[in-house]
């Protein structure tokens, strides 16, 4: 028993480094202070806590930064719960005579932010055709959706947490096949139908005039297809300027027109002025609906 208690004291007194001798945390020793234990838990698996994720959707090759994805390997917890003394006595001489002390890697999951990455995902690698309308030499087409395939985003959570936690453990990259779900598209021909027929069809229908103080300029058919298009949000069409080749469509037209602000600042017309108004005019089914001015003194 003095033999086992000597070597206990013995054992604490050599053993008073902040994260203890024989310390292991996925097969790398980090005993010694804190600081070393964070560098040396970086040195080992920084480069694979930071590599991209190789997976698979559908067939398609796409990859999961790891950050973006709220995948981490927390350095400072995994050593702040490695740290400290462990005063067990089959510990403390385990310790004195080199055995092994094995610690977790903390590797937490934000799964909102993952789930989140895996939604963009599906966006990209899917199949799915969304229904849409399209402006083209004078006209609006209405162009139907097709069903198709895209990620499950539910059944991939844990398969992707996985893969991140054998890959900072083991510096494996094996590429991971996600699964996939059959989808419709969200724009269906019901919400087709009603978008040309609310704004597509009139938009097209003639000129569309936009006015502010003395100036206006008419967009038609030859224009309109260069900055407008159709966008889904939220199981719905919506029309979607592109305001630079808005603003190059209407160039100089209404410099030296001011709008006071709400602010009370008067600033020169910007494209998202131009674009407010001559969304207004494309839905107007007379010559005087089809022309809309801009108000530059609000009240």
């Amino acid at each position: 028993m003095a033999l086992v208690g000597l070597a206990y004291g013995a054992g604490l007194l050599l053993n008073h480094s902040d994260v203890p001798k024989g310390t292991t945390v996925l097969g790398v020793d980090i005993s010694g202070s804190r600081d070393e234990a964070v560098s040396k838990l970086q040195t080992a698996f920084g480069t694979r806590a930071a590599a991209p994720i190789q997976l698979t959707v559908g067939g398609k090759p796409v990859e999961l930064k790891p950050d973006k994805a709220g995948l981490t390997l927390d350095s400072q917890t995994t050593v702040r719960n490695a740290a400290g003394s462990d005063y067990n006595p089959v510990t403390v001489i385990g310790s004195l005579l080199g055995n092994e002390r094995v610690a977790d890697a903390v590797m937490p999951v934000d799964e909102e932010k993952l789930t989140v990455a895996l939604q963009e995902l599906a966006g990209t690698a899917g199949s799915v055709t969304e229904g849409t309308i399209t402006f083209d030499t004078g006209k609006a087409v209405a162009v139907p959706g097709k069903a198709g395939t895209t990620l499950d985003v539910d059944g991939s959570v844990d398969l992707v947490t996985k893969a991140f936690r054998d890959q900072v453990g083991t510096g494996k990259a094996a590429v991971l096949q996600l699964p996939t779900v059959t989808k419709e598209p969200s724009i269906n021909q019901a919400e087709l139908d009603r978008a040309m027929k609310e704004f597509a069809e009139p938009a097209m229908s003639a000129n569309a005039t936009v006015k502010a103080g003395t100036k206006s300029i008419a967009f038609g058919k030859l224009s309109l297809p260069k900055i407008l298009s159709m966008q889904a949000v939220d199981g719905r069409l919506t029309e979607k300027f592109d305001l630079e080749a808005l603003k190059a469509t209407y160039g100089n037209t209404f410099d030296g027109v001011m709008i006071t602000r709400g602010t009370g600042a008067k600033t020169a017309v910007t494209p998202q002025d131009v674009a407010g108004a001559l969304g207004k005019a494309l839905r107007g089914k007379t010559p005087a609906e089809r022309t809309v001015v801009i108000d530059t003194n609000p009240s």
